[in-house]
């Protein structure tokens, strides 16, 4: 499709102008944003850019949570032929300082308060931000600094604009094209800083189109807008598609009532990464705990009859009757009702993407009726490259290409795809490019993987993880660190999971424990504990964890490939990965090499043979402190099982 954002909103505006476009929950209250009403502020928030300088191929950074008004904004910036460059919003300060200088960027339209606070804290190394517009005025009418404004007050700025030049608007949009720079958007920066990665509203608009026409989306779609907007994944469905398709984009009130918006919108198409998906199953285990002994035993006779016949069902394959009904029982007592807890009673498609899910807590879902599917994409690739087609999804791979992608693979097993919806470049970082970008047009993911039989594809692990145990009765066998950590993770008690074992003779792994599930649990138990330090050291947890992991290695036993992964040692860390240490992506990705630097003690404890260890952690509070937490963390053996041969 040949054109750009500013032109589609403007064409729903004309066939649609009384349709709801977005949705605001205020106090409690959802309100409404036609998509007429939605064209005037586009107008007038334009006009007021042009009049404070905003110019084509400027930049303008957008800072918060999903609201109409930044919505609004950043078509603004896209009719003049500015370029939105969304930041994360739970991000510091500091980390705001590289994109903001390698973009060059003087504009900046923000959310609220605390958005505004991180802002000014860095002009000073930031001299060229000249002008900041929020949102939400709360906390900030005494403020008084040069170039901070209203978006009310950009606003009336722009009527006046308009009255003077009301061609203006349209004359900009019309100037468009859909090769121009649409938005740029930083990657996570797992290796050092952060790159800017280019995209066009042809690119965006591709791939957001080639995602309707394979699901068949439609102006009727509910949207949550939940995650970050910095996020290309939240900002293809929420923003490209939203335009693309035309259907209404929700924006909850807050990260505190997403659970309950969820359950208020009832989204018929959705997306989240595998943490999110990981955290409601966390939920739904959590409230079982505290069943009775009737219901946890109508929860796990049910669950058992959905494991074996609830995939099969939603992929078309013949059920028998007796299983039929036995589903259908389930359904009516244990799959519709959590269904509608968790805020699924509508959801037609579901997607998750971002890194790879465990094939239980997938399978999970899907067994309960919720057409949950994967995807395969990166920021690079406007995120679309594959996609599983219903009734072919499988829980080990990522689908199939879809329109306009090629794949074909390196002779290192790693992935390469040729797409229309590839980057233009890494912003002022011609080298990367050049790097991740072959001159034929190939894009090297960084992934390893292979298609299968039935031209599905299945990923392995990121190319630079995936290594090889090294002496010991496995030596040679293959290790996937972010296979095993994922299997760790489908239990609700494990929120997050380390594994090393490249080079070594054998696994060891540090584990987060999910603080809420282990504390319920404990409380059930009567064991008191004081803190998060505290509660993962006890005994009784460990032996909890120690379980967990047996588990893991059973399974990863009947994987004659994967059977060297399994994990002999672990430990049970004395504080959460955090992205404000350092140690995670703010999209929760862990920084293996970086943790892996930061716990060298404890790693050469785990592989030394030590029975304890004790360390001193730096750690920054939410309000800028830093301080430290130290303990003498236990180091636990665990069972490992010989690899089941399967038969030819």
């Amino acid at each position: 499709m040949q054109t750009t954002f500013p032109r589609l909103m403007l064409e729903h505006a004309r066939q649609r102008p009384n349709a709801a476009a977005l949705r605001e929950k205020i106090y409690g209250i959802w309100q409404t944003t036609t998509w007429s009403a939605l064209s005037q502020e586009v107008r007038f928030l334009a006009c007021g850019m042009a009049e404070a300088g905003l110019r084509r191929g400027d930049h303008i950074v957008v800072v918060g949570e999903n609201r109409p008004r930044l919505y609004a904004a950043m078509l603004a910036a896209q009719a003049l032929g500015a370029i939105p460059v969304p930041l994360y919003q739970d991000a510091v300060a500091t980390e705001f300082v590289y994109p903001i200088n390698n973009a060059d960027v003087c504009f900046a339209v923000v959310e609220d308060q605390e958005q505004v606070d991180k802002l000014l804290e860095i002009r000073p190394q930031c001299p060229q931000l000249a002008r900041i517009w929020f949102d939400d005025p709360r906390g900030l009418r005494k403020y008084d600094e040069a170039g901070l404004a209203s978006l009310d007050a950009l606003i009336e700025a722009g009527k006046a604009r308009h009255a003077r030049e009301p061609k203006f608007f349209d004359a900009e949009v019309a100037t468009g094209e859909p090769q121009d720079v649409a938005a740029m958007f930083f990657t996570s920066g797992t290796t050092g800083n952060p790159k800017g990665v280019v995209h066009s509203h042809f690119t965006l608009l591709d791939r957001a189109n080639a995602g309707k026409s394979f699901d068949q989306l439609t102006e009727s779609e509910e949207v949550l807008a939940y995650l970050p907007p910095a996020w290309i994944g939240q900002n293809i469905f929420s923003y490209a598609q939203w335009l693309a398709c035309g259907y209404v984009v929700n924006c909850p009130e807050s990260a505190a009532t997403v659970m309950i918006d969820l359950k208020e919108v009832g989204p018929t198409y959705y997306f989240a990464p595998p943490r999110i998906f990981e955290g409601l199953l966390t939920s739904v285990m959590i409230r079982m705990e505290d069943a009775g002994a009737f219901k946890k035993w109508l929860f796990h006779t049910c669950m058992a009859v959905a494991r074996r016949v609830g995939p099969a069902r939603m992929d078309g394959k013949p059920v028998s009757f007796i299983d039929t009904l036995k589903w259908q029982l389930g359904n009516l007592f244990i799959f519709g009702p959590l269904r509608n807890t968790l805020g699924f009673s509508r959801v037609r498609v579901a997607y998750t993407a971002g890194e790879a899910i465990g094939p239980d807590l997938f399978t999970f879902y899907r067994s309960v009726g919720i057409n949950l599917k994967q995807l395969y994409g990166s920021t690079e690739t406007a995120v679309f490259v594959c996609l599983q087609p219903d009734h072919e999804v499988k829980a080990d791979t990522v689908g199939v290409p879809i329109d306009g992608v090629e794949i074909k693979l390196a002779d290192s097993g790693e992935i390469l795809v040729k797409s229309p919806g590839l980057l233009k470049e890494y912003y002022k970082n011609p080298a990367a490019t050049a790097e991740v970008l072959t001159p034929e047009g190939w894009y090297h993911t960084g992934d390893a993987g292979f298609i299968d039989a039935s031209g599905h594809l299945k990923i392995i692990d990121r190319a630079k993880d995936v290594g090889r145990i090294k002496g010991g009765p496995n030596d040679g066998a293959m290790f996937a660190p972010k296979y095993v950590e994922n299997k760790l993770k489908f239990f609700p008690h494990i929120k997050e999971a380390v594994a090393f074992g490249d080079g070594r003779d054998h696994v060891c792994a540090f584990i987060n424990i999910d603080f809420e599930a282990v504390g319920n649990w404990a409380e059930k138990r009567n064991l008191p504990y004081a803190g998060y330090t505290d509660l993962a050291g006890k005994p009784e947890v460990y032996e909890l964890i120690r379980e967990c992991v047996e588990k893991v290695n059973a399974d990863l036993a009947q994987d004659d490939k994967l059977a060297g992964s399994q994990i002999s040692r672990f430990l049970v860390l004395h504080k959460e990965l955090d992205a404000d240490d350092g140690e995670m992506t703010r999209t929760r990705k862990v920084k293996r090499g970086f943790i892996a630097d930061k716990y060298a003690v404890l790693i050469d404890a785990l592989y030394g043979g030590k029975t304890e260890q004790f360390i001193e952690t730096a750690v920054k509070f939410e309000d800028g402190r830093t301080g430290s937490v130290s303990a003498t963390l236990k180091i636990s053996d665990v069972k490992t099982f010989p690899a089941i041969k399967r038969a030819a």
